[in-house]
């Protein structure tokens, strides 16, 4: 790959990673051009270690634009009783034809304390220790936010390709639920 097509790339999923983290469209884009500023900056010397913590101090400044939103998404997951809630069948799987649209879509549904920690813990592949750093938050509640958020994601993906829970209860709670 070229290095105009990888400044490219990195730049795009860039991007993307701060608009999931914070559902802002125009700050991740500034962010996400400030990061690849500084990357192009570094001489060849530096360019491995600025890329391996480049990431993570993008992310803590994306996710220092939100740190309001985070705390009262926190405050929610943490006053959250533990509910089951209807899930797709255990053989349904995700349809391989899933976009990245609907992905967008199914996690940006999800309130920002959970979406961040399912984020950074599953798909960023960071530890819990790491993430409740991140997110300002104890590590039993940012692994409470990381199961909620996995199953509002599932739920989520499941609902895209066309599952109805049969659940008629009314704590089941759902994520097209609007946070205050």
């Amino acid at each position: 790959m070229q290095p105009l097509e990888q400044a490219n790339k990195r730049a795009a999923d860039l991007y993307w990673l701060a608009f999931l983290l914070t559902a802002h469209r125009e700050p991740s884009l500034d962010a996400a051009i400030e990061a690849l500023d500084f990357q192009d900056d570094a001489n060849q010397f530096f360019s491995t270690w600025m890329l391996a913590w480049s990431r993570r101090v993008f992310i803590a400044k994306a996710l220092a634009g939100i740190r309001d939103e985070l705390a009262r998404s926190a405050r929610r997951t943490a006053s959250k009783r533990a509910e089951r809630v209807a899930l797709p069948p255990r053989n349904w799987s995700l349809n391989r034809d899933t976009t990245k649209v609907q992905l967008e879509s199914a996690l940006l549904a999800i309130d920002v304390f959970p979406r961040c920690a399912l984020l950074l813990s599953v798909f960023e592949g960071m530890s819990l220790d790491d993430v409740a750093i991140l997110l300002d938050g104890e590590r039993d509640l940012v692994r409470k936010a990381q199961m909620i958020g996995l199953r509002e994601l599932t739920r989520n993906l499941a609902r895209i390709q066309g599952w109805k829970s049969t659940a008629t209860k009314s704590y089941v709670v759902t994520s097209e639920m609007q946070y205050g």
